[in-house]
Parts: C-alpha cells; sequence; structure tokens
C-alpha cells in the first residue's frame, strides 16, 4: 500500500485560493478514480472536483465553507502500490492539473451543476446524478436519493422528483391527529454562508460598502402602456408567453440613455476610468432557488420588441434552470431588477458593480389620481432607481428617469426615430 496526497488545484483563470462547499466523500470510504469527490467555489464557478486516483480515504482537510490555498494538501489517499499511475510521497507536488481538467464546472450564478456519486442498490453499484441543491435539500429531509426515481436525462434527479417523494412524506404525516392549541416551537437553525450565498453576500456587501448610492423613485403612470400591452398579448397565437412591462422598459431605457451615456457606465476602480459603453448590454436580475442572479441581454440596443421580449426569457429560464454560460451571467453595462407582483411601492436596489445605475420596477396598481381637475383611475407603477454618485449627479440621474418616464407613459414614442 501506498500514501496519495491530494492537493487544492488551480481551478482555472489564475485562482489562488477556492472554497469547499460539500464534500461528495468522508474518510474511511473507498472511491474510484474520477469519483465525485469535493465540490469547490471560486469567485466565478462551482467545480466539482473528481478523485485523482483510486484508494481510502485516509484524511480530508477542512469543512465546508473553509478557504484553502492552491498547493494545499486537500485529501490524503490509501493506494494500491502503482495507483493513479505513480505514488506521490506527501511532500511532492500534487497532480492538480489532470484533476482541474476533468472537473465539472458550473457558473458561480447558476451553482447546480450535475453531480454524481456512486451508491449502492440491490447489491449493484449505479450512479446518481443531480444537483448540489436537490442533494442539500435530500440530506436535510434525511431522504436517501437512491430510492428517489429520476425523471432526467440519463435518470438525473430532478428537483420536482425529491419533492414529489417529500410530498408523500408530507401527506402521510398529515394523517396523524392534530394536538390540540399551538405548541411552542423551540430550536435554531443554523445556516453556514458558503458558496453561491457567500459570494452574493461578499458582493453586496463591496457595493454598498464602496459605492455612495443615490436613489431617485417616480410616478409612472403606465395606463396607456398596459392598453397596448393587453392588445399586442391578444394578438399572440394561443399559448405563446405574453409581453410583461421589462421588454417595453428596456426599449425605452436604450432609447434613454443615448441622450445619458454616463447611466450605462463601469468604473474601473483599478485604472480609476469610468467606461461609457456604446452597446446596452442589460442586466436582468432574477431570482432563481440559488440565490440572486444576473443574466445579461447583449446588444439590446439592436434587438426589437419581440426579441427583445424573447432573449430575456431565455436568459432569465437559463438563469433559473442552471443552465447560463459564463458569458451570459457577465458583462452587463446597466441591470434593471423587478419583483413582479411582490415589487412592493418603492426599493432601494443595490447598484450591481461595476457598473453605476441599477432601475427597479415596483408593482403596478391602479388607484385614483387627480386628471384635468377630476378624479380617474389610472394604473400607476414606481421606478425605484439608485446610481453611483460618484460618476453620476443628481440632477443627470433625475433628468434620465423623466425621460424614462416620458416615454413610458407615452409608449408610442420608444418606436418613433427622433
Amino acid at each position: 500500500m501506498s500514501r496519495y496526497v491530494f492537493k487544492v488545484p488551480d481551478l482555472g483563470e489564475g485562482t489562488v485560493s477556492s472554497e469547499i462547499v460539500a464534500w461528495r466523500a468522508k474518510v474511511g470510504d473507498v472511491v474510484r478514480e474520477d469519483d465525485p469527490l469535493v465540490e469547490m467555489s471560486t469567485e466565478k464557478a462551482v467545480v466539482e472536483v473528481p478523485a485523482p486516483v483510486g484508494g481510502r480515504i485516509v484524511a480530508l482537510n477542512g469543512g465546508p465553507g473553509d478557504v484553502v490555498a492552491v498547493g494545499a494538501e486537500l485529501v490524503v489517499f490509501e493506494t494500491e502500490a502503482g495507483a493513479g499511475g505513480a505514488e506521490q510521497p506527501a511532500a511532492a507536488p500534487a497532480k492538480a492539473a489532470p484533476a482541474a481538467k476533468s472537473a465539472t464546472v458550473t457558473p458561480i450564478a447558476s451553482a447546480t451543476g450535475v453531480a454524481g456519486a456512486h451508491e449502492a442498490a440491490g447489491g449493484a453499484q449505479r450512479r446518481l446524478m443531480a444537483s448540489p441543491a436537490t442533494r442539500r435539500r435530500a440530506r436535510e429531509a434525511g431522504i436517501n436519493l437512491a430510492a428517489v426515481p429520476g425523471s432526467g436525462p440519463g435518470g438525473r434527479i430532478e428537483r420536482g422528483d425529491l419533492e414529489s417523494v417529500l410530498g408523500g412524506a408530507t401527506r402521510a404525516l398529515s394523517t396523524a391527529p392534530a394536538p390540540s392549541g399551538r405548541a411552542p416551537r423551540t430550536g435554531v437553525e443554523e445556516v453556514k454562508i458558503i458558496g453561491v450565498r457567500r459570494v452574493i453576500a461578499e458582493r453586496m456587501s463591496a457595493a454598498k460598502r464602496n459605492i455612495p448610492h443615490f436613489s431617485y423613485v417616480e410616478e409612472i403612470d403606465v395606463t396607456e402602456l398596459e392598453a397596448l400591452r393587453s392588445h399586442l398579448n391578444s394578438r399572440l397565437a394561443k399559448g405563446a408567453a405574453g409581453y410583461t412591462y421589462l421588454p417595453f422598459l428596456v426599449a425605452a431605457l436604450v432609447r434613454v440613455l443615448e441622450e445619458f451615456p454616463q447611466c450605462n457606465a463601469l468604473y474601473d476602480a483599478e485604472r480609476n476610468v469610468v467606461l461609457r459603453h456604446a452597446a446596452v448590454h442589460v442586466g436582468v436580475a432574477t431570482q432563481t432557488p440559488d440565490g440572486l442572479k444576473v443574466p445579461v441581454v447583449r446588444h439590446a440596443e439592436s434587438l426589437g420588441l419581440g426579441a427583445l421580449a424573447a432573449e430575456i426569457r431565455r436568459v432569465a429560464d437559463a438563469a433559473r434552470s442552471g443552465k447560463a454560460t459564463r458569458a451570459e451571467l457577465g458583462g452587463s453595462t446597466i441591470t434593471v431588477t423587478s419583483l413582479g407582483k411582490l415589487g412592493g411601492i418603492v426599493s432601494t436596489p443595490v447598484i450591481n458593480s461595476p457598473e453605476v445605475a441599477i432601475i427597479g420596477v415596483n408593482k403596478a396598481i391602479e388607484r385614483p389620481v387627480v386628471r384635468a381637475g377630476a378624479v380617474a383611475i389610472r394604473r400607476i407603477m414606481n421606478l425605484s432607481s439608485s446610481f453611483d454618485h460618484r460618476f453620476v449627479d443628481g440632477f443627470d440621474a433625475a433628468a434620465m428617469v423623466q425621460a424614462l418616464k416620458e416615454r413610458l407613459e407615452h409608449p408610442a414614442t420608444i418606436f418613433i426615430d427622433e
């Protein structure tokens, strides 16, 4: 027998350290070469690192949430002599590059790449495929994934497959007699901030700490816009996805930014330079099971209304399903954020650094307003926008939002070349 020390590999793009998200094996386990070993997170990706050799695990260094340097000892294996191609003494450099090349990489904003593990079922080995989030949910619920039939490609266990099993368990419990009165609840759940949630927390903290936010809220009368939206939706084929307010907002925004290029910009802190972009790459803040992601609609200025609506749906769906690529999750020049029906009256969105502006959409509701001395029922929606006050003056921010208001309240102007 011999010992093989596996060290933290360079996971790409010059990373100097990685965070342990979850172990896929434990001390004492006998694994085969390329079996899932550990999930590790960098600033841009969650990587499933496979075992570089087959053997028994005798030591794991670090736990979920620990950040370890590239080249640090990660796992010690006990292998048969000659396993893995060559014995590797503890002091020798680990074979990091092959492990990194064979790892499964998932963009950080999606963090739901397929994870696989070999588990016994009826005495035979079969490979279970499920996302890290699904595995975590199963562990928390005490469900053995080997007992969950998978409906995805190759038998992959989807989130809905697990929820169906959990739903059956819940229904079984619901048949038990309910206790009289309300029992007090006890216990505290500790949730370690790791992986995607840690990156979100760090980026939000950095944005609020480093950017002097200036928020501006304006009331928009979208009655005419709603009439146009309803008319266009009535002409769509049965079953086709209808228009939301977002494509109209983005279409108006790209026109307005021609007059206010200082709002379609990125701040390069290292060079102390503001980069004003001619292209409008719109980030669409999207809530997903793994947290907030910002997929990007590229060159929104070149797309018509229908193409904008289709592309917004496509990138948002890709982000929610974990299929968005790295390119689709970066490179925005300005971001729009909307909580739809949960949008509230006013919000103060956090700027998506290094951008200098974010446009927030609140819910549209019918309200009584005074028009020409008479009370009328109109559909009203607030825009809550934030700007980097270092580079966007209050006057310019207000003027930009007022120009956006003008186009949204008279939607025909969105499509007229002036």
